[in-house]
């Protein structure tokens, strides 16, 4: 019996070593660049789509701000319970349903009924049209990063126990999508335009985190 178990042992194998560390590494890198680039070009894709209702005033501004801040930080507080009190296979499965669930949201839209403010606290309810029409997907990428570098350091790469360097494709996803949307995207295509494709790659992205959680 104690024969046969080292046996088994010795074929069974870390999964970075029956997966290429060149192709492990791209899948994550990639999977990271493509969250940030949606991350940031979410924010000013629908600021422009609630514009015609609020007009630029600072107070619509400055409670958008607010939104994508505290959405920001929920999605970090929501990774780290995962990171520090889940399995990770409960971990992938729980959080791709998160990114699942937020497809019913897609494509990106004003939600039916908050076309029209309100005469009274205008401020609780910009801060609810955010959350009920793109909190979910926000929340969704918000949580991505720091719960792919927990799933890399799990994977038995040879870079595996410093995993933070995959910053260094998260952060040019971010600016890419700082700078190309008032220059290109903006210019180029209308609102329904971007929307969709803006939701064609959140779709892509939730393969590629389902192919990083396997």
């Amino acid at each position: 019996m104690s024969d046969t178990r080292r046996m088994e042992a010795s074929v069974e194998k870390p999964r970075a070593q029956v997966i290429p560390a060149v192709v492990l590494l791209i899948g994550f890198a990639s999977t990271l660049f493509l969250s940030a680039l949606l991350l940031f070009a979410v924010q000013p894709l629908f600021a422009k789509m609630v514009l015609p209702i609020f007009g630029g005033s600072p107070a619509v501004w400055s409670v958008a701000m607010c939104f994508f801040q505290a959405a920001l930080l929920g999605g970090y507080a929501y990774a780290h319970w995962l990171n520090s009190s889940v399995r990770t296979p409960v971990a992938v499965i729980i959080h791709l349903g998160v990114v699942m669930l937020a497809m019913l949201l897609l494509p990106l839209g004003i939600a039916e009924g908050w076309e029209r403010p309100p005469e009274e606290g205008l401020q609780f309810w910009v801060f609810g049209l955010f959350t009920v029409s793109i909190g979910l997907p926000f929340f969704a990428l918000a949580g991505n990063a720091p719960l792919l570098q927990a799933w890399f350091a799990r994977t038995g790469h040879r870079h595996a126990k410093d995993p933070y360097f995959l910053y260094g494709s998260s952060n040019p996803g971010s600016l890419l999508a700082l700078l190309s949307y008032p220059i290109l995207i903006e210019p180029a295509a209308t609102l329904a335009q971007q929307s969709g494709l803006w939701s064609l790659g959140y779709k892509a992205l939730a393969v590629f985190v389902g192919i990083c959680g396997l």
